[in-house]
Parts: C-alpha cells; structure tokens; sequence
C-alpha cells in the first residue's frame, strides 16, 4: 500500500497527556511504529493550555513515583530513593528471565553516541524490576562477562537477546547523567514493546540516543478508538469540543494505553485515519506469522480474519461502556480474546468462542451514539444459539472499511463453514421414539430410528422420513427443548432434542442462507 495512502511521514507538534497533564511533544508516524519526541518549544514539564491541543496526547497510566507504575509501566528512578551504596559502585546483579519474556529493561547509549549503554526504563512487574537492585541510571559494563564499556548499541542490545535465562548484569550508577533522564522522564512514561509477540518489524531503531530523544509507540495489533472510556480527572473535565478531539491506542496486552488529542476534530480525524491505516494493514500482514505459528504441529484451523473490536458491555452502575476485545475468525469458529495471545497455548484458550454455524449477524451499520459527542457510531451485532438460549453481542468498530470487512467475514466465513461440515446430526425423541435427525447442506431434513438387530454401522439406522429444504414451509420451537418442523401437506413434524433447540434453529438458518447465496452466484 501507498505511503500516501496509509500516511506514513505524517509529523506535527502535539501533545501527551502523562502524569495528569498535557505536554507538547513532536509525534512522526512511520510504517510501524508512531515515534514521540519532545518539543524544544514547550517544557517537558509545562501544562499546555485547556481546552485545544496542538495534536496528539499519550500516557500508559503510569506514575511518577517510584515502583508505583501501574498496569506494567516503565518504574522511574527517584535519585532521593537510592540507598547510599550504589552511587559510584560497581555491582553484579543476577536477573532470572521469565517463560516468553525478556529482561523488562530498555536500553539507550552506546559507542555510536559517546555514551556507556545505560538502563533507560525497568518494566513493572518484569524479571528486572523483580530484583529491585537495578535503576534507571545503571550503566551496563557487561552481561555474563562479555564487557560492554566499548560496544555500540546494536552490539549491547545482541549480548543482552543471547544472554540466556540466567543473566548476569555487571552495572555502575552514574549520578552524572540523571539530569539527562529527568529531562527526557515524560518520554519514558510513553510507548511500549511488542518483543513478548515475536514479530519481525521493521528495522526503525527503537533506542533513544542521547542528541535524538523519541518514545516508540509499536503500532502493530495494538488497539485504536475514538470515544474511548475515559476516566481521569483531568480528561473529563474538558468541554466535549476537547474530547471529540480524543482517541486512543492500546497495547496489545492492553496493559499500556495512550490518550491522544488534536488541536481541532478535523486534525484529530486526520491523524486517527492515517494511524488506523497503518495499524490495519499491519494488522493484515500479521495474520500469515500467527498462522505459521498456531498451525505448527497441531490441528488448528487456520485463522482468516482478525482485529480488534469494542464490545457493548453493561457495568455494575448500570451504565453501557465499550470494552476491547480482540477477535478472529477461522474457517468455523469466531473466537474472542481479552487481549492480543502471545504464543500458541493462548491462541488455543479463547475466552470465548462461537460456531460460525451457531452464529447470525443481525444488523451492521450505524447506530445513535450514547456519548453527547458523537452522534453516530459503527456497529454490528451478532446471535448466536447456544444450550443456555441466545446469546447476543454488539460490536463497534472504528471505520467503514471495518464494519465492511467484519461483515464479510461473518457471512462468508457461515456459508463456507456449512461448505467445509455439510451435515449435523442430533438426538431427538419424535412420537415417545428415540431417533436421529440430519441436517445435511444438500439432501435436507432425514429422520433415522436404530435398527436394534443391526451390527453395520452403515445399517444401524432405518430412515423413518426424509425432506428436502423446499418442502419445509415453517419452523418453530419454544425455546426449552421442542422444535416444529412444519412440511405443508406431509404435515407437522414435533421433535423433542431434550436440549435447548436454538443451536439447531441457528444450523437451520446458516444452512438455508448458505443455498440461497449459492443460488444468488449461481444465477
């Protein structure tokens, strides 16, 4: 795709908002990734004025306190909090890795920048941070003997990926350069790492050097909205001009988040779309490496569509509030996630999952917003029959060319689920008699009773009555266990599933529907 198309280049003066405030800061969009950097015109500690921003605001929620980063932010070293002994002295801290996880540090500097390789952000909650030996100001000497006091950046962040799960790290507090790190804090709150998920992005560095300070906000699978669900203070006492001029991008583990807000609506618009852009075709590109690694030695379906969406859900106030969820269809399943998986045992644990066969989209398009902002929103909502009834959802997405490409996920990937399973089979009781009842794509309705003497499987049932779709005039059932079948002049058929009959009523449909779109590309 055309970088004038996704907006890849795009760089304005905009703003953050972190640690309760605005900041003015400098946002570049590349074709991975949105880079922050600080705006010589504003202090990094100045509050911009109310009301309009220059253009974009972030913050992951963290504080500025120390060990008080929440939701997994970057920890800030407070120079007053340091015990005594560690200015000037050398130590060897031991840092045990996690399964599937790195470090939980970044780094910065290098010989490249006439700067030792210096710890830049400890992530919370991460093996570093688990020490709580290590700070913000450590220079790395070296990592399990191999010394780095000579090594460029690319050579620091080498040693540290083949270090191994038992790390080594010889390092030295500089006192020296903690005016550096004070000046560049507001950037260390910002942005996040996609390392956990093992994609292969692009080669835009992602260090911050010492005379080019820039937060890296990585764009791929993370989630992007407008009408976010705000709760900080000082966002909700903007005027609703300020917020319509607010969207969001989160992490895909959701543990990081960025507000961010445009001087006008028309700007923010603008920046959410050329953003969105290159989070969608990210997105796209993803799908083939999930693939590659869910299908690996396993019978996984192969995933054919996947995103983010916002589902409606009800709070304990009552209120109606939109959560993320992420999703994917495959070729028979739709599959819900709290948040992006990061290896293959999460993408086999969805949090919830739906038969495609189970599953009717009800309506997609636009709806009244309930925020006194925005009046209209994009929205599709799904019915599925499961044993407990029908369970409904109702998804927002961001953009026409959402709601389209979920809408077309669904219905095709329903008629091509019943192309791949043709035929479903359940136990009924019709007339006070034990049978079978088939639904196959291309013979209709077949009711079989067991044959007690037979010892072929292939015999085992005796057809009692069977139907094509076009004699079935009506169906109806009452929602606990009866289904009607009504065959016109053959006569109405009552079976009995002993089982709620809303996930037959819902086969029932996808199969019809599967004929009529066959049909409608036949003629």
């Amino acid at each position: 795709m055309a970088a004038n198309v996704l907006g890849i280049g795009r760089v304005g003066s905009v703003e953050v908002f972190v640690r309760q405030q605005w900041t003015r800061v400098v946002a570049n969009l590349l074709d991975d990734r949105l880079l922050i950097g600080l705006d010589d015109t504003s202090s990094s500690d100045h509050e911009s004025p109310g009301g309009g921003g220059a253009g974009l605001t972030a913050t992951n929620g963290a504080s500025p306190k120390i060990d008080s980063a929440d939701r997994g932010g970057p920890r800030i070293t407070v120079e007053s909090t340091l015990p005594d002994s560690i200015a000037g002295q050398k130590r060897v801290v031991r840092v045990h890795k996690e399964d599937n996880n790195g470090l939980g540090i970044s780094i910065k500097g290098g010989k490249e920048n006439k700067m030792p390789i210096l710890i830049s952000k400890i992530f919370k909650g991460m093996a570093a941070d688990k020490t709580e030996k290590l700070y913000v100001g450590d220079a790395v000497l070296s990592v399990n003997g191999e010394d780095l006091r000579d090594a460029t950046h690319d050579e620091a962040v080498r040693a540290l990926k083949r270090a191994g799960k038992v790390v080594d790290l010889e390092v030295k507090y500089l006192r020296e350069v903690m005016p550096y790190f004070k000046k560049s804090s507001v950037l260390s709150e910002i942005g996040w790492t996609n390392e956990v998920y093992g994609f292969k992005d692009g080669g835009t560095s992602r260090s911050l050097s010492h005379g080019d300070q820039k937060a890296s906000i990585p764009l791929r699978l993370s989630h992007i909205c407008r009408n976010p669900n705000l709760s900080d203070a000082s966002v909700l006492t903007m005027g609703h001009s300020s917020i319509s001029c607010v969207f969001e991008l989160q992490s895909p583990d959701l543990k990081h988040r960025c507000l961010l807000r445009c001087a006008d609506e028309h700007t923010a618009t603008q920046w959410f779309n050329a953003i969105h852009s290159v989070v969608h075709s990210l997105a796209s590109q993803s799908i083939k490496e999930v693939n590659s690694m869910i299908m690996k030695g396993s019978g996984n379906e192969e995933i054919k569509h996947m995103g983010w969406l916002s589902e409606q859900v009800q709070s304990q106030q009552e209120n109606l509030r939109w959560k993320p969820v992420f999703a994917a269809v495959t070729c028979t399943d739709l599959h819900l996630y709290d948040s992006v998986p990061a290896i293959k045992e999460e993408w086999d644990r969805p949090a919830h999952t739906h038969s495609l066969l189970t599953t009717r989209l009800v309506h997609s398009g636009k709806q009244p917003s309930t925020l006194p902002f925005s009046c209209e929103i994009l929205t599709f909502g799904t019915r599925s029959g499961t044993r407990n009834g029908v369970e409904a959802h109702v998804f927002r997405v961001e953009m026409q060319r959402d709601l389209s490409s979920w809408t077309r996920a669904l219905v095709q990937g329903a008629n091509n689920a019943v192309l791949i399973i043709k035929e479903v089979s359940t136990a009924v009781q019709w007339q006070g008699q034990k049978c079978r009842l088939t639904l196959h794509f291309e013979n209709g309705f077949t009711l079989s009773e067991p044959q007690q003497q037979s010892t072929d499987a292939k015999e085992a049932f005796r057809c009692v009555w069977s139907y094509p779709y076009e004699k079935l005039r009506m169906s109806a059932d009452d929602g606990s266990r009866l289904i009607w079948l009504d065959f016109g002049e053959a006569g109405e058929m009552e079976l009995d599933l002993e089982s709620n009959p809303k996930p037959l009523v819902f086969i029932l449909h996808s199969f019809l529907a599967a004929k009529v779109s066959r049909l409608g590309l036949l003629a």
